[in-house]
């Protein structure tokens, strides 16, 4: 009889999920929100489980599946990708997915091609926003390259991400720059596959 490997309980999203299939081209993106959600929700990283993290303070809804990828997280290397930001923001990898098909639930788990991603700056850390399509999408999944997702889109998550963290009293600290292409997003998801493995696994015991 075959032996499958099986998880007695249900795996941690950030630390007992795969990066995904091909990374970094192909990833898994664990979804945390959906473009129908009117609170923020976040994964507890101390136990796996989903929490509000708070109600959306602006009219604007995500126009993407948001999540993050398993196994990643942005320190140092990911920091010295961006600009003017001099570490990450020591949280997972943020990955936006687009679909045709709605998708009404979260807490699942998405095949991701990365076709580019948004340099976003908060508090002065690097926050990057991975832009993805559902693999085999009927409709964006041909897509290959951020250009070729309709500006439209992109504007929207532009406008979403520089004002889902704003006050009425203050506005966010956030800056976003240019799209920036397929190849520079893989580049971003190895190091924050080489962030995670220096932060999370620990030196192998000497004889």
């Amino acid at each position: 009889m075959k032996s499958e490997s099986f998880f007695r309980w249900r795996p941690h999203p950030w630390h007992g999920l795969e990066v995904g299939p091909e990374p970094p081209g192909l990833v898994n993106a664990y979804i945390e929100i959906t473009p129908h959600d009117l609170m923020k929700y976040e994964v507890d990283k101390v136990t796996g489980y989903t929490r509000i993290d708070r109600p959306q303070l602006t009219s604007s809804q995500p126009p993407a599946l948001y999540g993050f990828v398993p196994r990643t997280y942005c320190a140092a290397r990911v920091g010295a990708l961006l600009a003017a930001a001099g570490e990450g923001d020591g949280d997972a990898l943020d990955i936006c997915v687009l679909s045709e098909r709605p998708i009404t639930r979260a807490e699942v788990v998405v095949p991701a091609r990365v076709i580019g991603g948004l340099p976003m700056i908060d508090g002065g850390l690097a926050d990057d926003k991975i832009i993805a399509v559902l693999d085999r999408d009927p409709v964006y999944g041909g897509l290959r390259e951020i250009g070729d997702v309709p500006d439209a889109l992109v504007d929207r998550l532009i406008h979403y991400f520089s004002t889902y963290k704003s006050l009425a009293e203050q506005p966010a600290d956030v800056s976003i720059g240019p799209p920036y292409s397929r190849e520079h997003a893989e580049a971003v998801v190895r190091a924050s596959m080489d962030d995670y493995r220096e932060a999370f696994f620990e030196a192998p015991s000497q004889p």
